[in-house]
């Protein structure tokens, strides 16, 4: 018999895990996470998978110990009940910014999930805009970084602004604010910025001209949103007409709902990598969904087609 495709998705984001679903072609496979008084996670999957090829879908954010603890056990579970492979799809891959020893006696976070995925089980990782690229260097299994820029840059492109100008929140995102100002043709500029401590930002000067321009900030992830509300600060005291904020991965712990929502940045652009909190509502949030671009993915993988075209079809 050939080998099925199945899909599950644990409990950090079943409504993109659906969305996912959909767009390989395939119903979401069944299977339950319990907990035992005391907090230990149980897995229950409550369909066969032997010699089938299947796929977790589980960011690995808040609570992120939790949800990581969850995939772990998931992928011991298909092991253990001879799946043929076990593919984590994680459009959020958490404790990324632990990427290398930034001082003294400091852990790399990063390596040691990838170790423990690894080891657990898991034969292949799909996942979405890592913090660090070098971070694919940690696996000894196939990983496929995807980009949500294009999606992000085609949403821009629908708004038809004018004079625009796109904005690297700091030096180490160049790169990427290179490539959607590239996609848009229009100039860049880079926010100088120093880090004294985590989640802890100051804006030294910006570099590039944004007087009398419509700035477009673009970064992986915002997670307080001091940074990037300090950054729409710091682009209209230097002369811009308005600002919009875009992130992939919008963590958002904290008071970051209320500094979105006190800030004069006309919106934050994001994606549905990382479930918004139903219990905060900001209407300049605008969620873009990644769930084709997975799904497709998927279904690419699974038929041992080439993935590279799906890079090329989201840059075009």
């Amino acid at each position: 018999m050939a080998s099925k495709l199945q899909i599950f998705s644990l409990s950090a984001n079943r409504k993109l895990a659906e969305e996912i679903a959909e767009a390989a072609g395939v119903e979401l496979g069944k299977c339950k996470v319990s907990h035992f008084a005391d907090g230990e996670i149980g897995i229950d999957i409550q369909e066969t998978v032997r010699g089938n090829h299947c796929y977790i879908i589980q960011p690995t954010c808040n609570p992120v110990n939790e949800h990581l603890m969850e995939l772990l056990i998931m992928i011991d579970a298909l092991k253990r009940a001879s799946a043929k492979t076990i593919n984590v799809v994680m459009p959020y891959y958490g404790y990324a910014r632990q990427d290398r020893k930034a001082g003294a006696r400091q852990p790399i976070t990063a390596k040691l999930v990838a170790n423990l995925i690894q080891a657990a089980g898991a034969t292949r990782i799909l996942t979405m805009d890592l913090h660090a690229t070098q971070i694919q260097g940690f696996f000894d299994i196939p990983i496929d970084d995807f980009r949500a820029m294009p999606i992000l840059a085609e949403y821009f492109e629908n708004l038809h602004l004018d004079n625009i100008v796109v904005v690297s929140p700091d030096h180490g995102g160049a790169t990427r604010a290179r490539k959607l100002a590239e996609q848009l043709n229009v100039p860049m500029a880079i926010i100088d910025k120093r880090r004294p401590k985590p989640n802890v930002s100051e804006v030294m000067g910006i570099i590039g001209d944004v007087r009398g321009k419509t700035a477009v900030i673009i970064d992986d992830m915002i997670d307080t949103a001091g940074t990037i509300c300090n950054a729409v600060d710091a682009l209209l005291d230097n002369g811009a007409v308005e600002v919009y904020t875009s992130c992939t991965h919008a963590v958002l712990s904290g008071a970051a709902f209320e500094r979105i929502e006190a800030s004069p940045m006309k919106a934050l652009i994001t994606t549905n990598t990382i479930p918004l909190r139903e219990d905060k509502k900001v209407e300049k949030i605008v969620q873009l969904s990644v769930g084709n671009l997975l799904g497709t993915a998927i279904r690419h993988v699974y038929k041992d087609e080439p993935v590279s075209v799906l890079f090329d079809m989201y840059n075009k």
